[in-house]
């Protein structure tokens, strides 16, 4: 190995392990084409794509290719409602997909399953594998996303797809490199990060509390402090002069957008319609034990004790905003919510931990076909992957989970949505600053996604190449003859 070849390695920036592509249909837009195209030339990568965007035709024409080149099989991983989806996405767009809950038929192509049936499938049988809605690996349990992990690690093509609503999650970016075989997510870290004492993690929160009082005070200014202030994860933190090569590492192999113009495509279809967003702030009937009124409730263990005592008066509210005819979907954070919002919404049904595979998957395609009218569930259960664009109203608890909130909201305002969409926040005086919370997360979020385009798109304009010799301009009088005296 040469001396240039040795220093290559050290970027990190793999090269390509994929193949041309052998299939693609005039049916994608042309950004889609740009991304399957770079996808499966780079033979494993992540695509970070916004809600609505296209995500599932992306894939089925990426497993496609890979079924063609290899011929062999395809495995898609998805949540569990997403895999009948999945089926008919396939059937609009010419791919032939089998939705299987464990073994597998001699004629199978492409095969969805859920994350929880993967022990009942064999690496060895399949030659390329899709995770969709990958940013759930990180919430999956330790021994889960290792078995994740391991079954991905025995697989030539890799494809991870999902939307980032914070593009500042570095323990996700870690959890998706190691399983596309780049940097784990330890040795991510102590590349790109450095590890701060005691003395340096106060450092830390004192410099976040300077850049929160000076976005507070000027929101626009968050632009200029938006990776200063997105660069530690608990006693890590991003290495100041490792910044651009951390993002053009996460380049090497992951593509992000939110709308084609990201990517320097035309938007074109790609507009939302417009999204009206309600706050309710309810006065409860009556206030907390030994006070005289409501106040905004301090720390997890008040905001806990806040929710369970109000949990009525926020339950009724919330089933009297959808008191109309229309489409609706409820989204609680604890069963007791959700089992009063079942008894006191008359054509409301809950899905829960404990509804069978069978009922959830029925209640799902119920709520699609208009025969369900009211849906109620969590955001870990069904906030990810489904497309509910004939419902146009969403009812929620404020939150301090920002994705999750996130998350909910995109299942009915993405991309084909073709009504106005109106999101109905529900807090109590006591949960004041979780709303607060919930709405600043949101703007910086917001603008934090700007930043991380920007500055990947900024990473693609620049030519990676083997040569890392810059130019030397010599001076004149070096290598003239000196003429003795």
């Amino acid at each position: 190995m040469d001396y240039e070849s040795f220093l290559y390695r050290k970027t990190q920036h793999t090269s390509d392990s994929g193949f041309d592509p052998v299939w693609m249909p005039d049916m994608l837009f042309d950004f889609q084409k740009y991304l399957v195209e770079w996808a499966v030339r780079r033979g494993r990568s992540a695509i970070l794509s916004d809600c609505g965007t296209g995500k599932s035709a992306m894939q089925l024409v990426w497993a496609e290719n890979v079924a063609r080149k290899t011929n062999g099989r395809v495995l898609i991983l998805a949540p569990l409602a997403v895999g009948p989806q999945t089926v008919r996405e396939g059937e609009k767009f010419g791919v032939e997909v089998v939705n299987r809950r464990e073994d597998i038929e001699a004629n199978d192509r492409i095969v969805v399953t859920n994350y929880e049936r993967l022990h009942y499938f064999h690496a060895a049988d399949f030659g390329g594998v899709v995770c969709d809605e990958s940013s759930i690996l990180k919430g999956l349990g330790g021994a889960t996303r290792k078995q994740v992990t391991r079954f991905l690690s025995k697989i030539q093509y890799r494809l991870l797809c999902t939307a980032t609503a914070a593009p500042n999650d570095y323990v996700e970016l870690g959890t998706h490199s190691e399983a596309l075989g780049e940097l784990s997510h330890s040795e991510m870290l102590t590349r790109f990060f450095r590890q701060l004492d005691d003395k340096g993690q106060k450092r830390e929160r004192s410099l976040q509390q300077e850049a929160d009082a000076i976005i507070d005070a000027n929101p626009n200014y968050f632009k200029k402090l938006a990776y200063r202030v997105s660069q530690t994860i608990g006693q890590w933190r991003l290495k100041h002069h490792a910044v651009d090569e951390f993002w053009r590492w996460v380049a090497s192999w992951a593509r992000a957008c939110r709308m084609p113009s990201d990517l320097g495509f035309n938007d074109g279809r790609f507009r939302l319609p417009d999204l009206n967003e309600r706050d309710h702030v309810i006065k409860p009937a009556e206030p907390p034990p030994g006070m005289l009124f409501n106040i905004p409730a301090c720390g997890l263990f008040e905001e806990r004790e806040e929710r369970k005592r109000t949990l009525q008066d926020r339950c009724e509210f919330a089933a009297e905003l959808v008191n109309h005819d229309r489409p609706a979907v409820v989204w609680c954070h604890a069963n007791p919510e959700g089992d009063v919002l079942e008894e006191i919404i008359p054509d409301g049904k809950q899905i829960a931990g404990k509804t069978p595979e069978d009922t959830r998957l029925s209640l799902y395609e119920d709520f699609v076909n208009g025969n369900q009218r009211v849906l109620i569930l969590k955001p870990k259960i069904g906030a990810w992957g489904l497309n509910w664009q004939h419902c146009n109203h969403v009812v929620q608890f404020a939150t301090h989970s920002y994705e999750q909130a996130y998350q909910s909201i995109r299942r009915c305002y993405r991309f084909g949505q073709k009504r106005p969409v109106t999101v109905d926040t529900i807090a109590t005086e006591g949960e004041v600053r979780v709303l607060e919370n919930m709405r600043r997360k949101a703007e910086r979020a917001t603008l934090m996604f700007d930043a991380l385009v920007k500055h990947m798109r900024n990473v693609l304009t620049i030519e990676q190449t083997n040569d890392y010799t810059n130019p030397v301009h010599v001076a004149s009088w070096i290598g003239q003859t000196r003429k003795d005296s």
